[in-house]
């Protein structure tokens, strides 16, 4: 469904200029890592290792951006559901586009097995389908529960995530969080979803597993409290934005001495590390564009592109991701690879990949379309 952009809905933006541009800026990310980590296998490439995910514990640029989108889904959600009316009308709206996402990200994680079914396993699990639950359970939890009961629940779940990732592993395998793969979490993966081509072998688990989609929530909920704190708290916003962000990182950092900072089953500490590194960026974002009379400069214009349309930006760029092994986008790679060097030699043909996809989406803005899923 294609809709119009911009306007206003009871005095207040219908879309905030900064949380565009950080979704702009988390989805150029994703497609960012994910082109630089095909660099690695289309033509062996050594890729900055900023732009790769760790194995497991620690973080990189790479391991921000799906987080961060993740709280910009959340924060997103008070302002487009502060005028819904709890009721089957509402929640069928929630369920629909919930539904469509979960079934957009199995088709888009398993392109190839479609393709050819001996083309090897298909996945359950992916980015979309995990986008497409926390947004189901958030926005229903918006609908049905106060800010109170919402941020406990947040809590609950990070509290009680950490002893269960120190449960036996159901398989047998050595229970260690500080290894990769050797604990619970990651074993009712592979006890449910079976062997993972991402992370294979007898301790390998699908890194948007299913246990791990838990904390993942927590995380949208805490975007849910952004979001209303930015309603609500005209003229405080950039202060308070600021002052959380430095809370929820400190936080995590200091959780993250004992419960590993990790990715692949999104830690409670992962999950208060990267909401505070996207809420203290949206504090600067927001203190720079969503003053009244401010006009975005080109970067922000151009991330504006992604952020407006970030699920039509993934969707495609997830069709087309097999474009950055192409021999003509090598060329200037091959070319330039012995007087650059490997790292920035290897974002020629990145940059050129997104470039397409970003003139994709500019065409649409310029368009004043915004695809719904």
């Amino acid at each position: 469904m294609i809709e119009q952009g911009n306007g206003t809905r009871e005095g207040l933006p219908v879309r905030l200029i900064s949380l565009d541009v950080l979704r702009g800026l988390t989805v150029a990310g994703m497609i960012l890592v994910n082109s630089a980590a095909a660099m690695t296998w289309a033509a062996q490439a050594d890729v900055a290792p900023i732009l790769l995910h760790v194995s497991w514990d620690g973080l990189t640029l790479a391991d921000l951006v799906f987080p961060g989108f993740l709280t910009m889904v959340g924060i997103a959600i008070p302002y487009s559901l502060r005028t819904a009316e709890p009721g089957w009308p509402a929640t069928r709206r929630i369920l629909g586009r919930t539904a469509r996402l979960l079934i957009l990200g199995f088709l888009l994680s398993n392109l190839y097995w479609l393709a050819s079914f001996e083309a090897g396993d298909w996945r359950l699990m992916g980015v979309l389908q995990r986008i497409g639950l926390v947004y189901g359970v958030c926005a229903l939890l918006f609908l049905a529960c106060g800010p109170r009961v919402r941020m406990a629940l947040a809590a609950a779940i990070l509290l009680a995530y950490w002893p269960l990732a120190l449960l036996p592993s159901l398989d047998g395998t050595a229970t260690d969080i500080w290894v990769r793969g050797q604990n619970f979490i990651a074993s009712v993966d592979r006890a449910i979803l079976g062997p993972h081509r991402y992370v294979p072998g007898p301790e390998g688990y699908d890194p948007e597993g299913i246990l791990s989609t838990l904390p993942a929530i927590a995380q949208g909920l805490i975007g849910v409290a952004v979001g209303e704190l930015m309603i609500r708290g005209e003229g405080r916003r950039t202060r308070a934005l600021a002052m959380i962000g430095a809370a929820l990182t400190v936080a995590g950092i200091a959780w993250g001495l004992i419960f590993p900072v990790v990715k692949d089953i999104w830690s409670s500490s992962f999950v208060l590390v990267t909401s505070g590194v996207t809420i203290a960026a949206l504090a600067v974002l927001h203190h720079a564009l969503d003053r009244e009379g401010r006009r975005p400069g080109w970067l922000a214009t151009a991330m504006l592109a992604f952020g407006a349309n970030a699920i039509a930006a993934y969707t495609l760029h997830q069709v087309t991701a097999g474009m950055v092994g192409w021999d003509a986008l090598l060329v200037p790679f091959t070319a330039l690879r012995p007087a650059l060097g490997n790292p920035i030699a290897s974002l020629i043909p990145v940059a050129i990949y997104m470039a397409l996809i970003w003139a994709a989406m500019e065409w649409l803005r310029r368009k004043g379309w915004i695809i719904k899923i």
